[in-house]
C-alpha cells in the first residue's frame, strides 16, 4: 500500500530529474571546468554509502604529492553560502561531515559552499597553492564539469531493485551510471561471491573507460570521544553497549557492534541529527539503567560531541566512538589509487 501511494511522486520526481538532466545535455544548462584536476565523491541512491570514508582515503593519498582541498555542500548546517572549516568550528556551521574531515587532516583546506562553481572559485582565490579538488557528493551537481567521477554503490541495496524516491532509495536515476569512472562498491560481506560480482559489473560497467572495485568497512576498537576523562577500562569481549548512531544506514553498524559486543539498548536518530539537551538526557538515563554499560557511536556523531561542555559526567566518561576505514577486497587499494592518480596526471 505504502509503495502504491508513493509511486506516482516518484514518476513525478523521477520526470523532473529527467528534465534537469536533459537541460545540461542540452546545453541549456550550463557545465564549467576547469584548469585543475577535480574527483567527484557521488551516489545515486539516499543514505549512507561510504562517500566520507572514501574521501578521507582519497585525501590521504593525493596530498603526499598534490596540494588537496576538500570541497562540499555542508548538508545540514545553519549558515549559507561559502565558509572556511577550521579545526575548532560548530558543527552546525559547516556541517558534521567537513568538521571531521579537518580535524583528521587540519593541514587539509576543506571549505562549505552549496554553490560549488562559486565554491571552487573562492578557492582558487583564496588558495592558489592548491591544485587538486576532492568534491564531496556532486553526482548530481552538473554545473561542475569534474575529472574524475568515483560513484559510491551500497551492494545491500541493489540499484536494479530499487525504486526512485520516494517510493525507493534513487536520487537519480540508473540511466546516469555512464556518467562514472569508477565504481566503488561498499559493504560488501568478507567472502563475496563470484556470481553476485558478476551481476554488479554487469549492471553498473556500461564502457570499457568504467572500472568496479569491490570494498567493505573495517571497524576499529572503540576510542573514548574524551581521551582525558574516559573509564581506563577497556572494552572487553561482550561487554555491554548502548549503540548510538545518527546515520544513514545504521544497520552495518549495529551488525558489526552486535559481533563483537552485547548491545542492551539502541539510540537509532536521523542522519545529521542535531543533538539536543534531551537526547544526552536520555543517554545519561540510559547509562543509570544499565550499569556497567558504555556508549559506542559513529565517528560522525562523536564530532557532534566532542566538544560539548554540557555534556554530564558519566556520559562524558562512558562515550566511545567506533572509527572504520575502507578495506578493499582482494588487495585491490593500490590498484585504484595508482588509477587515480594516473587520471590525475593524464588527459
Amino acid at each position: 500500500m505504502r509503495d502504491l501511494l508513493y509511486m506516482p511522486l516518484s514518476f513525478l520526481y523521477g520526470m523532473v530529474v529527467n528534465l534537469r538532466h536533459n537541460l545540461f545535455d542540452w546545453g541549456v544548462l550550463k557545465s564549467e571546468k576547469f584548469d585543475i584536476p577535480i574527483i567527484c565523491i557521488g551516489n545515486i541512491t539516499v543514505g549512507g554509502t561510504g562517500k566520507t570514508p572514501m574521501a578521507e582515503l582519497l585525501i590521504n593519498f593525493l596530498k603526499r604529492s598534490h596540494n588537496v582541498a576538500l570541497l562540499s555542500r555542508g548538508y545540514g548546517r545553519r549558515t549559507k553560502g561559502y565558509r572556511e572549516v577550521t579545526i575548532d568550528a560548530h558543527y552546525r556551521d559547516v556541517g558534521d561531515e567537513p568538521l571531521q574531515i579537518k580535524r583528521k587532516f587540519p593541514d587539509t583546506v576543506v571549505v562549505v559552499c552549496e554553490k560549488r562553481v562559486e565554491g571552487i572559485k573562492r578557492v582558487r582565490a583564496e588558495h592558489p597553492e592548491v591544485n587538486l579538488i576532492v568534491m564531496d557528493d556532486g553526482f548530481q551537481h552538473r554545473y561542475v564539469q569534474p575529472k574524475i567521477n568515483v560513484l559510491m554503490v551500497d551492494s545491500t541495496r541493489p540499484i536494479q531493485n530499487d525504486k526512485m524516491l520516494p517510493a525507493g532509495t534513487l536520487r537519480d536515476q540508473p540511466e546516469q551510471l555512464y556518467r562514472a569512472h569508477y565504481f566503488v562498491v561498499t559493504k560488501c560481506p568478507e567472502k563475496m561471491a563470484p556470481i553476485d560480482r558478476r551481476i554488479l559489473r554487469k549492471v553498473l560497467i556500461k564502457y570499457a573507460y568504467q572500472r568496479i572495485y569491490f570494498t567493505r568497512f573495517e571497524s576499529f576498537t572503540p576510542q573514548p570521544v574524551f581521551q582525558n576523562e574516559a573509564d581506563m577500562v577497556p572494552l572487553i569481549q561482550r561487554g555491554k553497549i548502548i549503540a548510538l548512531s545518527g546515520i544513514g544506514n545504521p544497520k552495518p553498524f549495529l551488525q558489526t557492534l552486535s559481533e563483537k559486543y552485547r548491545i542492551v539498548d539502541e539510540v537509532t536518530l536521523k542522519d545529521h541529527h542535531v543533538y539536543r539537551v534531551r537526547d544526552i538526557q536520555n543517554l545519561e538515563q540510559l547509562l543509570r539503567k544499565n550499569p556497567g554499560a558504555v556508549i559506542v557511536t559513529t565517528e560522525k556523531d562523536a564530532v557532534k560531541m566532542g566538544r560539548s561542555e554540557k555534556i554530564p559526567a558519566l556520559v562524558r566518561r562512558s562515550l566511545y566512538y567506533m572509527p572504520i576505514d575502507i578495506t578493499f577486497i582482494e588487495d585491490s587499494a593500490t590498484d585504484f589509487l595508482q588509477k587515480i592518480e594516473e587520471d590525475v596526471k593524464g588527459n
